[in-house]
């Protein structure tokens, strides 16, 4: 599922270009009997199967390189934000580990992992597209990764704030024209109404972030 998806597009490039190293590896090869198993049922009953400590213990000791951070995809774990992305990628090996099933034996989650994170309050049926989008939102922070890095600065949630509007050619369609402003090559009208805008689609949509925006603009005044 992973190999297609880090090979296309951006991340690809990344990789292709040296900017990056991403591996994946299937824990099987660290299962120690002739079947492979690397899950089994629940201590205590219950529905689901749950993926066996030994393989995890051994691949996560195999791959671990001094510094590295161990992190597991779960549902319960901390929700990915931009803090928490920005953290990441200022690391140098983050090892994922992807859970299945009803998840992980608990004692690697007590001895082996770093952190837990989730991307949102749902379930998947495994951890694998939780990690494609951890690694693809770690990865526009690695410089070069980008084609215009100006990208960062104005990503939704950088500031508390949502993007703005995007308009490209033609500057009319259908009845309905791009607004003057942004027609007009004043960069600094252009800026403010971006702003304007990016503050009102945030008061509307995320009232809690635009709490959060006026708390941190409060704290700037003298």
């Amino acid at each position: 599922m992973l190999d297609s998806y880090f090979e296309a597009s951006m991340l690809g490039r990344a990789v292709e270009g040296g900017l990056l190293q991403i591996k994946v590896h299937d824990i099987r090869q660290w299962a120690s009997d002739k079947h492979a198993i690397t899950d089994d049922r629940p201590f205590g009953g219950g529905a689901g199967m749950v993926l066996k400590p030994e393989p995890l213990f051994e691949s996560i000791e195999a791959l671990k390189t001094e510094g590295a951070i161990v992190i597991y995809l779960s549902p319960d774990g901390e929700t990915l934000n931009m803090t928490i992305i920005q953290e990441l990628a200022a690391e140098k090996h983050l090892i994922l580990l992807s859970g299945h099933y009803e998840g992980i034996d608990q004692r690697v989650r007590d001895t082996c992992v770093d952190r837990e994170i989730s991307i949102g309050d749902y379930i998947l049926t495994n951890g694998t597209l939780p990690a494609a989008v951890l690694v693809d939102a770690i990865a526009r922070y690695i410089p070069g990764v980008l084609g215009d890095e100006k990208s960062l600065t104005q990503d939704a949630f950088n500031s508390n704030l949502l993007s703005f509007p995007q308009y490209t050619r033609p500057a009319e369609y259908r009845g309905k024209r791009v607004p003057e402003v942004l027609l007009s090559g004043n960069h600094a009208a252009i800026e403010a109404w971006r702003t304007q805008q990016q503050i009102e689609k945030t008061r509307q949509r995320r009232p809690d972030l635009y709490q959060q925006f006026q708390i941190k603009d409060i704290c700037k005044m003298p």
